[in-house]
């Protein structure tokens, strides 16, 4: 026998189960049903992988079992069990990061009106047993062991283990529970009524029989014998109109882990040549994994109500990770392998399938439950715009059931479509702005000209939006314009006449700044899209927008330096003084210092980065300087 420590967060974890914060502390027993499902799953799996694997899967089950006398209850599966290693690494430690973020939920909980159920989100499970017992037990064994081994713990810094001649296949643990305490909300769960209503309510959708095994006579006065306890009949195979949305709720939290409600509910049924079903879930809220590159995804795979996989990446494509669920295919071979599931032409097809019923369904939310669909594009509208860029096929789908802030409304977001509707009679242009924030967008001066000429203008804040925008062709017949690069035609046919004699008249004060300013622009031209700024600074059709050239450099790319374009506003008395100043006097070295601070101002203006600001800082001091 070993005795050994907890890693340091787990007994932290353990601390916090055992002085129960939680309400229902009936979570423990869905948790280890779950467990123990899972490990059934598992070795059927493991049997149809490996012919040579000596188990026994004709009465896969799950029994918990009772003993009134002794205070104990026992939760037991014949699955696949685990090794010693196992058991050190998976309830020793927590295999996965995020205790000290659950820590932090915990806290944040207690501080809200009431805690928040969070056992499951994060890997926790096991321990959730410490809330109502005072002891734990835990006897497994693997298949490929000689050995079984068994695990015990108080819950406080300490564990033992050791290994066990006799032990039957599988997993059994046993909780040594703690005396009924009312006022704290621990009922008596060795009665059976108690066990009969928590599976009911968390396990009657599992394929596996969960069997209820009284303890000695006298205990509610059952019989002896074992009990199934649940219905076994997946939910996805019963006509919805026999499943209630408590049922659904219960049935998404079970492959979610998210204990909220989900946002909507989606069946699919496919009959003919290829038969599926899949029942979707869009949850109500994102899971913070979202963007993390370690993130799992995909809904899990079954064939003929068979256990397969979890997180079947072929089914769902990335920009789709949140949505969770079950596909259940009758034609698929069981002995299958991710490898060979990227080369199935009907994962392949049913992934299509499946994809456009999504986009289907949150477009029919869009019009119908329009509280929901804002609900779901805040949550997820960043992760679905990837597919703009990753989903060709379905570009147009997604561009349909996207949201963006405007310009025409400071509260609400608008889409293209409305978009489209609300265009000038004139204009051919979707026009769009990205930026870090709605504000720098809006305080920017590219907006004034279009402002002034009651053109609506998209403001894109997402990470994303910096992609996206460069990938999709256009809208409805309508091209996507950034004001931000290239020319801006806002002009009438009298007002570029106009223009077309100020840039004469400019032209040498315009050659000479671009040579003054050669390291740090391209080209310095006048402009129709200003009417109150002196100056902004602009990129050429095609080039990189300075955010996405910082996200390229972040990620540790080279990149040649990207000159942009400083477009001065002729109207404005800070150019045409400047313009004055250089037509009186040949020496133009003193306007030197007037010009770096203008082109200063325009980057500042923009939320941009100063190339040199202390050299700027210095600048700007003479000239405050000489006008004292």
């Amino acid at each position: 026998m070993e005795t050994l420590e907890f890693q340091s967060e787990a007994r932290q974890l353990l601390q916090l189960m055992i002085h129960s914060i939680y309400s229902n502390k009936d979570t423990f027993l869905r948790e280890l049903v779950s467990n123990a499902s899972d490990a059934l799953d598992k070795l059927r799996l493991e049997g149809f992988r490996d012919k040579d694997l000596e188990v026994d899967t004709s009465d896969l089950h799950i029994d918990i079992e009772v003993d009134a006398e002794q205070r104990t209850l026992t939760v037991r599966d014949n699955g696949i069990g685990m090794t010693r290693d196992d058991v050190v690494n998976l309830i020793g430690t927590i295999a996965k990061s995020g205790t000290a973020e659950f820590l932090r939920k915990v806290r944040e909980s207690q501080e809200a009106a009431g805690p928040q159920d969070l056992i499951g989100q994060f890997g926790v499970g096991f321990y959730s047993t410490f809330m109502v017992a005072d002891r734990v037990t835990l006897v497994t064994k693997h298949p490929r062991s000689e050995k079984g081994v068994r695990w015990e713990s108080g819950g406080e810094s300490t564990y033992t283990i050791e290994d066990v001649d006799d032990a039957p296949q599988g997993t059994a643990v046993t909780l040594h529970l703690k005396p009924v305490d009312t006022e704290d909300n621990l009922p008596d769960y060795t009665s059976t009524a108690k066990v009969r209503e928590i599976v009911k309510r968390y396990a009657d959708f599992i394929t596996w029989p969960v069997r209820l095994v009284p303890g000695k006579p006298g205990d509610d006065g059952e019989a002896a014998e074992p009990t199934t306890i649940n219905s076994r009949k997946a939910l996805w195979a019963r006509p919805s109109s026999e499943v209630s949305e408590d049922e659904y709720a219960e049935f998404y939290r079970h492959v979610s882990h998210d204990w909220n409600k989900p946002l909507e509910t989606i069946r699919m049924q496919a009959e003919g040549t290829f038969e599926y079903q899949a029942l979707l879930f869009l949850p109500s809220q994102a899971p913070m994994d979202l963007f993390m590159r370690e993130r799992k995804r995909g809904v899990q795979l079954y064939v003929k109500r068979v256990f397969i996989m979890d997180d079947c990446e072929e089914l769902m494509p990335e920009y789709l990770r949140f949505v969770k669920g079950v596909v259940d295919a009758q034609d698929l071979s069981l002995n299958v392998s991710r490898e060979i599931l990227q080369q199935d032409r009907q994962i392949a097809l049913m992934r299509r399938r499946l994809v456009k019923k999504v986009l289907s369904t949150v477009k029919t939310m869009m019009a119908d439950k329009p509280e929901s669909y804002a609900t779901f594009w805040r949550e997820f509208g960043a992760a679905v715009k990837e597919g703009l860029i990753a989903d060709a096929e379905n570009r147009d789908a997604i561009l349909a059931i996207c949201s963006f802030d405007s310009t025409h409304d400071a509260e609400a977001q608008t889409t293209l479509a409305q978009y489209v509707e609300r265009m000038k009679d004139d204009q051919q242009h979707i026009y769009y702005m990205t930026g870090d924030s709605r504000a720098t967008v809006e305080n920017s001066p590219h907006l004034e000209a279009l402002r002034a000429k009651g053109f609506e203008v998209l403001v894109l804040t997402d990470t994303i939006d910096e992609m996206w925008v460069d990938s999709v062709p256009g809208f409805q017949g309508k091209q996507f314009q950034s004001i931000a690069k290239g020319q801006v035609d806002l002009e009438t046919e009298e007002e570029k006449a106009q223009a077309e004699e100020r840039r004469k008249d400019f032209a040498d004060l315009l050659a000479w700044m671009t040579t003054a300013l050669a390291e740090r622009v391209k080209e310095v031209r006048l402009t129709s899209r200003l009417t109150t700024s002196p100056a902004c600074v602009v990129g050429d059709a095609h080039d990189l927008t300075p955010t996405l050239e910082k996200m390229y450099r972040a990620m540790g790319q080279e990149l040649p330096p990207v000159k942009r374009i400083l477009e001065l506003n002729p109207t404005h008395p800070l150019v045409t003084g400047l313009h004055e100043a250089f037509a009186k006097d040949e020496d133009h070295s003193r306007l030197e210092g007037t010009v770096e601070l203008l082109h200063g101002m325009a980057l500042l203006a923009e939320g941009g980065d100063l190339p040199d600001p202390a050299h700027f800082a210095r600048v700007l001091s003479d000239h405050l300087q000489r006008t004292l």
